[in-house]
Order: structure tokens, then C-alpha cells, then sequence
């Protein structure tokens, strides 16, 4: 099995079985909706902190099969941290998928397997989709609001 069918795996496992996928959290702080109107992906992120860390984090949406996965990983990779390491790790992933490298290979976890999808930018915006929705929740959180909808174009 080449490193590629490796990867595709582990996307496709993160969307079949995704992890921390919710429609709800007990007691968020934040609620952001991203959308994405080019490609019709939808996705609603809740946050939880506690003592300026990802408590918990969950997602929900629909959309491509790297939208969702991306998501999934996300959630793993982010839960426990403080929220100044969260945003670092979130721009990490942002520009490894701009095909800058990849940095804190293993903080990312499984999100190194979306390394492949820099070769193809019309779908750079699906797997960032979820990321830049805890980016924007940990901003929102910072500015002390609760619901925050973005739409990108």
C-alpha cells in the first residue's frame, strides 16, 4: 500500500466513523455555521472552554467527504489544548494544505493525510472548511460572543 492509499484511507475512515460529530454540546461557549456556497458544504461548530482550553469540540454539516473528514480530524487534534496552540495548530494545517510543508507532523495527527489535497485547490477550501471554523469560534470566544455565521465565497 503506497503512502497515498495510506492517506485516503484514514480520510475515508474519518468520514465513515467520524469522530466527535454532534448536533449539540452541553454548556458551548460558541456556536459558529461556515458555509461554503461554491461547493454547497455546510457546517455548524460548537466549542466548549475551560480554562482557556478546548474543552470539547464538535461539528456538524453536510458536505464532501473531505469537508466532513477534515472535520473529524480537527476535533481530535485540537481537544485539550490551550486555544493560542489550538489557532497555531489550525494554521499549521492551513499552510500545509497552501503547500508550505508540514509543521507539528505529529500535533496534526491523521490531519497529515490531507497533505495530497494542496495539488488540488478547488477542494483546499473543503478541507479547511471545519479548521477555519474553530479558528473563527476562538476568536468569537476571545470577543466574548456566543453565535457567529460566515459564509465564503
Amino acid at each position: 500500500m503506497s503512502l497515498d492509499d495510506l492517506y485516503m484511507e484514514m480520510i475515508l475512515d474519518h468520514y465513515r466513523n467520524p469522530r466527535n460529530r454532534s448536533s449539540d454540546l452541553d454548556g458551548h461557549d460558541v456556536h459558529v455555521h461556515h458555509s461554503n456556497p461554491l461547493c454547497g458544504d455546510e457546517l455548524d461548530l460548537r466549542l466548549r472552554v475551560a480554562d482557556d482550553t478546548v474543552d470539547a469540540v464538535v461539528y456538524d454539516g453536510e458536505g464532501c467527504s473531505i469537508s466532513m473528514a477534515s472535520a473529524s480530524v480537527m476535533t481530535q487534534a485540537v481537544t485539550g489544548r490551550d486555544l493560542a496552540d489550538a489557532d497555531d495548530l489550525t494554521e499549521c494545517f492551513r499552510l500545509m494544505l497552501h503547500g508550505e510543508g508540514i509543521k507539528r507532523e505529529e500535533d496534526l495527527g491523521d490531519g497529515v493525510a490531507f497533505q495530497g489535497v494542496a495539488k488540488f485547490p478547488v477542494r483546499v477550501k473543503c478541507a479547511l472548511l471545519g479548521w477555519m471554523a474553530l479558528k473563527d469560534a476562538i476568536t468569537t470566544y476571545r470577543e466574548g460572543g456566543a453565535e457567529h455565521r460566515v459564509t465564503h465565497e
